[in-house]
């Protein structure tokens, strides 16, 4: 490690170093720019009484790039006053505009959120070179730590491991949260530890988490524990536990679980059915951002019987 980068961090206040299961949260909504309010108090209630170890807000699950800038804002100053610090809340702040992220950046700042998470730019791909420049510029003027999320199926932009290994240099970025879903790269990027042992690597697809956790990764960003906080968390600390038997279990229930993400024909369907879900167990609206539509009942009905079964073997 830089001999002047390891003063600084040793020197420095250390960071929160994130671990466990953080739940992308959905953004419950009642018309397409227009919060259900109480939904999102119940579902921040049940996330956090299940015992997850964070809350990531804005990112794909939270369908951020639909939604105006003026909702994010609130939603932002509505999850963090819910909050109250009862855990750490990651605030994503991608978008086209690297202006618009600031904002939200400094939003999320004032709103007393504790760090901002930043994907690749999408639309216009970046190289390299330019990418690196990209997160500078915003760690420049971005008030709070940054972990960097990985999602190549969204932007069509890697954080390739070398990038990354430079990126080591920046104090102000904590770690990565990686949904890639290849565990040959998420092995490469452990290795990362070796220079930033203070990062917190974590995997998105939930399937894997365990396996995640095995390689010495910190944890998971899983939708599913928008539905079943507990059923991941008790998963997180079996895989910690090293406690097979107890793990296979779980995986078991969560691998039935993903059955709710074969139920419809598009891409949309994993928020669609995440939703859904959340609707059948009374907790928020199943209304999306446009130009996505909720499922109708045939959908429904589907998703409700596999429910169904989880809940017979809890």
């Amino acid at each position: 490690m830089d001999e002047r980068l390891s003063m600084e961090i040793q020197s420095s206040k250390a960071p929160t170093k994130y671990h466990g299961i953080i739940p992308p949260l959905v953004t419950p909504l009642i018309s397409r720019d227009q919060i259900d309010v109480d939904g999102t108090k119940r579902l921040l209630r049940h996330v956090i009484d299940g015992g997850v170890h964070g809350i990531f807000i804005l990112g794909t699950t939270g369908e951020a790039p639909s939604l105006s800038y003026r909702l994010r804002r609130e939603f932002i100053r509505l999850v963090c006053q819910e909050v109250q610090q009862a855990v750490p809340v990651l605030v994503g702040i991608t978008d086209t505009s690297i202006v618009e992220s600031l904002t939200l950046a400094s939003v999320a700042k004032d709103a007393g959120a504790d760090a901002v998470v930043l994907t690749t730019p999408y639309y216009f791909p970046a190289g390299p070179t330019e990418l690196i420049q990209y997160v500078r510029s915003v760690i420049k003027d971005t008030p709070l730590p940054i972990m960097l999320y990985n999602m190549p199926s969204m932007t069509k932009v890697w954080f390739e491991v070398d990038t990354l290994k430079q990126l080591t240099a920046e104090r102000e970025i904590v770690g990565i949260k990686d949904s890639s879903g290849d565990l040959d790269y998420f092995r490469q990027i452990l290795k990362l530890k070796d220079i930033r042992p203070d990062w917190s690597i974590m995997i998105g697809p939930e399937h894997l988490t365990s396996e995640a956790v095995s390689l010495g990764g910190d944890g998971g960003v899983n939708g599913g524990a928008n539905l079943y906080p507990n059923l991941f968390v008790n998963m997180y600390q079996a895989a910690v536990e090293r406690d097979d038997d107890k793990l296979d279990m779980l995986n078991e229930r969560i691998r039935k679980l993903q059955e709710i993400y074969t139920v419809g024909k598009y891409a949309s369907r994993f928020i669609k059915a995440t939703k859904c879900s959340l609707s059948i167990l009374g907790i928020c609206s199943d209304q999306l951002a446009p130009p996505f539509n909720h499922f109708l009942t045939p959908e429904r009905e589907a998703v409700a019987k596999i429910l169904k079964k989880i809940d017979s073997v809890a």
